[in-house]
């Protein structure tokens, strides 16, 4: 397959062969602005900050607030590499098209196939969680008829059509929104003492027990890595803008927001939780650090409250993540990468990739029941440091891809990475520096050297085909 130069991409789909082969049909452009700004906005809130907070919270102490900071700035700089080039050349295939483009067809077959199990694989975790919810709410039914019901009603409306993954993600996102901002405001309010039944705490908690830093750098160093992989899914939105009215503007608006998100939604909460309560409380890993300060805030029902918000959550992450799955084996089918018979659309819709996605999620799910201490945690581990893969493509890709933008297309440049090129390599030394930290711990080692593993296995099926196909052109 022939390298396309960044110039010739159109400007809305870029699910041409690298050749220039013509797609099939074209994806329909059936989400709307709001759809994108509340994906957008919502994007950043999932079950894993809810709940798995939790443990960074216990590893790091008060200093989590910094590894969020840490970590949310890396993602700033990852965001706005692969917004630029987004925003420049809008494709469902997002990073997979652009690492193809600058790096080689190897490169975008490596990254998109890795995400494709990420996406799929999380399915499976999702919807085991929310079926979890389920029975504790209804003890007299199986967990398993809630996973057949939630993998049917998203599948179902993923098939539909576009309209309908955005609409019940915007309602997703507004959800999740009201509910972290109502626990900020609420937190905010008890900090400042001005709450009924609480007194203001200072700055007790930051400082005492320890201090900022009470397990020193190794917690520090623990509290950054699960904050890091707290962040993934971000990337889901600019798969997304492909199918919008205006993709252009779409990637360039939710990039531009990325920081204040952040700051708001991740730092901002761990603050409020670190600040109102002691990072050694039990309570914080066992229920939860949000249902933890709700409950010293004495609000009722606050466990059951939570409970409803991480459903939310998780069915939001499961219905995007098919969504993305579907739409990212699209554009590698489209491309060549992958079985031809898969790119088929119908209505706007790749149904037969939606099919095989929740198809691949519902067998992962299948494996955690049958083997869920073997081929299930196996398939957890593989894919257990693959964003950070990911994030490395983007940066190599952004590396090259702009120099071709400035000198072939530089109108295409609607958003610019900053102080390009020393952030994008500040970036990628940080990704591969997060990498090398998770060679400390016991459980994310395995996790590397599975995703390690992976990533060769992708990466030599990939430049396989691409020497194939450069001697049967």
């Amino acid at each position: 397959m022939n390298r396309t130069p960044a110039s010739s991409a159109p400007q809305r789909d870029m699910e041409a062969t690298g050749a220039g082969t013509p797609a099939s049909p074209a994806l329909s452009h059936g989400l709307k602005q709001r759809h994108l700004s509340m994906i957008a906005l919502g994007g950043v809130i999932g079950a894993g900050l809810f709940v798995g907070s939790g443990a960074g919270i216990a590893a790091a102490g008060p200093s989590i607030v910094l590894a969020y900071a840490l970590s949310g700035l890396l993602v700033m700089l990852v965001m706005r590499m692969l917004g630029e080039m987004s925003a420049a050349n809008p494709a469902s295939g997002s990073f997979s098209v652009h690492a193809e483009r600058a790096i080689g067809p190897w490169a975008g077959f490596t990254a998109g196939w890795m995400f494709w199990v990420l996406l799929c694989v999380g399915i499976a975790a999702e919807a085991i969680g929310a079926a979890g919810i389920m029975v504790q709410w209804f003890p007299s039914t199986d967990s398993w008829m809630w996973v057949a019901l939630f993998m049917a009603v998203f599948c179902g409306t993923n098939l539909a059509a576009v309209s309908n993954f955005g609409e019940f993600e915007f309602w997703f996102a507004a959800l999740k929104i009201a509910a972290i901002t109502l626990f900020l405001v609420l937190g905010a309010l008890a900090i400042a003492g001005v709450l009924p039944g609480t007194d203001a705490p200072g700055g007790s908690n930051l400082s005492g027990d320890g201090g900022f830093l009470p397990n020193g750098m190794d917690g520090l160093v623990v509290g950054l890595l699960a904050s890091v992989f707290a962040y993934g899914g971000l990337e889901t939105v600019t798969i997304a803008a492909a199918e919008s009215e205006n993709p252009v503007k779409s990637v360039a608006s939710a990039v531009r927001t990325a920081m204040w998100r952040i700051a708001l939604f991740y730092v901002g909460s761990m603050l409020v939780v670190v600040t109102l309560i002691p990072w050694d409380d039990k309570a914080i890993l066992a229920d939860g650090p949000y249902v933890a300060v709700l409950n010293h805030l004495d609000i009722p029902a606050a466990g059951n409250i939570m409970n409803v918000i991480v459903l939310i959550a998780l069915l939001s992450a499961m219905n995007a993540n098919i969504y993305g799955a579907s739409r990212m084996s699209y554009s590698l089918v489209a491309r060549g990468e992958g079985p031809a018979f898969l790119g088929k659309v119908s209505g706007g819709v790749p149904r037969l990739t939606v099919l095989a996605s929740s198809f691949f999620g519902f067998v992962a799910v299948l494996l955690s029941y049958w083997w869920p201490d073997t081929i299930f945690k196996w398939l957890l581990n593989m894919v257990g440091a693959a964003v950070l893969v990911v994030w490395a493509f983007i940066a190599a890709a952004q590396l090259r891809m702009r120099s071709k933008l400035q000198r072939e297309a530089p109108e295409k440049l609607v958003v610019k990475m900053w102080l390009f090129p020393y952030l994008t390599w500040i970036a990628l030394a940080a990704t591969i520096g997060v990498l090398v930290l998770m060679l400390r711990e016991a459980d994310t080692r395995s996790q590397l050297y599975a995703t390690a593993g992976l990533t060769v296995a992708l990466a030599i099926i990939g430049y396989v085909r691409q020497r194939a196909v450069s001697r049967n052109a």
